[in-house]
Formats: C-alpha cells, structure tokens, sequence
C-alpha cells in the first residue's frame, strides 16, 4: 500500500528558478512519491483490467532552458510509453494536485475514441460535480463538470474528433492547500474512488466490455 503525503514543500517545486536548480528538487522531493504511487497503482490497474499496466514516471529528458511546471506518473498497458494511449495519471501543477484519464494529440485513432464517448457521453455526464475536464493537458486550467454538462463537454469531445490537437482529460483537481492537508489514508481512499469512477470511461475508450 502506498503512504503518499503532500506538503507544501511539494508544490513549491514549481517555484524554484533554473531548470537544474528546479529539476534536481523534483527528483529528489516529488519523484519518489511518484514511484511509490506508481508501485501501487500499476497493480491496481493490472488487477482491475486484467492487462498487465505500466507506471511511467516523467523525466522531462527533452528539457533544455525551461523548468517544468508540472509533473506526474502515468499508468498504460504499454512498458515503452504511454501517450499514444488513453491512460490514467496522478500529477501536481503548482496550484493542484491532478488524477485523471486521458487522450492526448498524440493518440492514433483519436476519431474512432471520441466517436464512442459521444455515443456513451452520459458516462461522463453522471459523474459527480466535482470533476473537472480539460481539452489541454499542458494548461492548468480546466472546466467543472457541473458547468460543462449542457454544451462544453460535447464540444471537447467533437474537438478532440475533428482537430488534430484535441485532447480530452476528466477526472478530480485537489487544490494544494486541500492536498497538504489530506492523510496518506484518505488520499489513497480518493485516488482509489476516483479511478474505480474513471474506469467505467477508460473501457468505453477503448472499446471494452
């Protein structure tokens, strides 16, 4: 069982200047928490799919001059990567903390996976007002739920079908302030909640009974 805390101190990451100052506080502070959650987790979704899922932890390899303003573990059935699938990520912005599903540019057959969750939207719809979705999964800001219903939410989706760059992402945003002050327990119990909630989403993407 993972014992993941946050603190402050995990989201001022975010704030430190310099890419090597910032990068070396993210290995040091944030990433083991990542790979513990990624121990956990990529056991839960292996059991809960019956596919054996993978934790991806971000490096920012690709990173020169700027200093990543975000990070996450990412979960997929896949050992060499995850973007070019649906997959679920656990991840801290400076502001919040993020546990979602995802379909980002990089997935193939982005029309064929919007087409489904079109025909099933009120899967998404029926999820509870404190979900948020997001058409940019390199922007902070997302929409709720409850604001989204009537048309945003639709429009994603037909976004994520028709443009080359759509993305789609649903799932919770914990503020930091409310993150800090979360037991590893209960942080647990909600990561736990809200995938079981997402997966019902994840299998409709992917076309699985």
């Amino acid at each position: 069982m993972s014992i993941v805390n946050w603190s402050n101190e995990d989201f001022q990451v975010f704030q430190i200047e310099g890419l090597d100052e910032r990068m070396e506080a993210l290995t040091s502070i944030i990433r083991p928490k990542f790979h513990e959650l990624g121990e956990t987790f990529s056991s839960y979704f292996s059991a809960q799919t019956g596919d054996e899922f993978f934790a991806h932890v971000a490096k920012h390899a690709r990173r020169t001059v700027n200093p990543p303003k975000d990070s996450w573990v990412a979960f997929a059935p896949y050992r060499r990567g995850y973007k070019s699938l649906p997959h679920f990520q656990i991840g801290l912005w400076g502001t919040h903390l993020f546990i979602v599903v995802a379909v980002i540019y990089e997935a193939p057959h982005k029309q064929e996976l919007a087409e489904r969750l079109l025909l099933n939207i009120n899967s998404v719809k029926n999820l509870s007002d404190d979900y948020v979705i997001s058409g940019d999964h390199m922007q902070p800001a997302a929409i709720s739920l409850k604001e989204a219903r009537d048309t945003q939410l639709e429009k994603m989706i037909v976004r994520l079908r028709d443009i080359k760059k759509g993305e789609f992402l649903v799932g919770r945003h914990i503020p930091a302030e409310d993150a800090v002050n979360m037991s590893a327990k209960s942080f647990l119990h909600l990561v736990e909640q809200t995938f079981d909630e997402l997966m019902p989403i994840y299998n409709i993407i992917i076309c699985k009974n």
